[in-house]
């Protein structure tokens, strides 16, 4: 069984940074492409970042691009998340999912084909 753990979150002053690491285990990184998703107190949960491990193509909501860098290390099965100019508006519950390569198709890919999920990490961007 693929299983997610994220790490990484935390409190931090706007204008901040901070690291968010999701490794994965069962399975072999590369046979899937994996996605930062966020989810805000009374809001619903957005796409933050997705990246295919195999061709390491990336994609980007426009609310973080420029900002936040999504990146794989295969040799140690993690997927990172460098968030950087951190603002408050950022604050959320962080969670990383995992799709078969065959079904992943960037920002279209279909939802339920999102097989695993973490179980998240909170994120508070506040002075």
């Amino acid at each position: 069984q693929v299983q997610l753990v994220e790490s990484g979150g935390g409190l931090v002053q706007p204008g901040g940074s901070l690291r968010l690491s999701c490794a994965v285990s069962g399975g072999t990184l590369e046979y899937y492409a994996v996605g930062w998703f966020r989810q805000a107190p009374g809001k619903e949960r957005e796409g933050v970042s997705l990246i295919n491990t195999s061709s390491g193509s990336t994609y980007y909501a426009n609310s973080v691009k420029g900002r936040f860098t999504i990146s794989r290390d295969n040799a140690k099965s993690t997927v990172y998340l460098q968030m950087n100019s951190l603002k408050p508006e950022d604050t959320a519950v962080y969670y990383c999912a995992t799709v078969l390569s065959a079904r992943f198709r960037g920002w279209s890919t279909r939802w339920n084909d999102y097989g695993y999920w973490g179980q998240g990490t909170q994120v508070t961007v506040s002075s």
